[in-house]
């Protein structure tokens, strides 16, 4: 356990990991993280596992690309901005999304579980194994929490994703609202019937930042006129066809024209004609 320790595997997994696609990274960040785990409690590491192995052979109904959503979900939950996770995935992603998003959710209360409970788990015997696995489901996957986290991430995903597709003008920007409204929805329902353990301070500052994150991911990945919308209209020999075309925000380069007066050679000539 203490060679695992060392910060030099993290940094020479991170240079592996960039060679290598999203699902094998995926996969070897919960070899590590079962590893560790299983220094704490057998029981609990068989429990990840075979949830690390189900989410490994799921993934190959994801949409390539998408493993990194396993590793960057249980992040940004570190970082107390999860809800961004939502927007941006509903605003670029596709619906099968919310697979590795909701597996990414999963796998942060778990580590969490992990850790409010690392002193009781630690040193079970083997006879106690059975019940303490048997518990350790329990209250891992009986967790209210998290499945509320997961429904709130689901629906905004599924919201964000509708509306961002709807021919109507700002559509992103109405997507954004409307996908933190959802999640503030689900939230609000679960801890009215759960009475569960949200932070408002936290919550409320995760919310706002995620809001920023995803209009700055939008300024940048779509960034449109509405100003100058043009609706055409053209037909050919089986259909008519109407298109709304909406210009991509441009900022032209200033067209500066430099007029030259005198050059050299017109001075030279000019002081031999006041000579002469």
């Amino acid at each position: 356990m203490s060679k695992l320790k060392n910060p030099l595997i993290p940094v020479v997994m991170g240079l592996v990991a960039s060679f290598i696609p999203y699902g094998v990274t995926a996969f070897l960040a919960g070899v590590f993280i079962l590893i560790h785990v299983a220094q704490v409690s057998l029981e609990i590491a068989l429990v990840i596992f075979v949830f690390v192995l189900a989410v490994t052979v799921l993934y190959y109904g994801f949409r390539p690309g998408d493993g990194y959503l396993l590793l960057l979900t249980p992040l940004l939950f570190f970082l107390r901005i999860p809800y961004v996770v939502p927007l941006v995935v509903g605003l670029s992603g596709s619906l099968v999304s919310i697979v590795p998003v909701c597996s990414g959710v999963c796998i942060y209360y778990i580590l969490m579980y992990l850790k409010q409970n690392a002193g009781t788990l630690t040193g079970s015997s083997m006879a106690e194994m059975a019940d303490r696995f048997i518990q350790i489901v329990k209250n891992v996957f009986g967790n209210e929490l998290m499945w509320v986290m997961v429904a709130a991430f689901a629906a905004a995903i599924l919201v964000v994703f509708i509306l961002k597709n709807l021919s109507v003008d700002y559509s992103w920007s109405i997507a954004i609202v409307a996908g933190v409204i959802t999640q503030l929805a689900v939230i609000f329902i679960g801890d009215f019937n759960f009475n569960l353990p949200v932070s408002a301070g936290s919550m409320i500052f995760g919310i706002v930042a995620s809001v920023v994150i995803a209009l700055i991911y939008q300024f940048f990945v779509f960034a449109v006129d509405y100003t100058r919308t043009e609706y055409l209209q053209y037909e050919d020999d089986d259909y008519y066809y109407y298109v709304k075309a909406v210009p991509k925000l441009t900022v032209s380069a200033p067209d500066v024209k430099v007029q030259r007066i005198y050059s050299r050679k017109n001075v030279r000539h000019e002081k031999n004609e006041t000579r002469e």
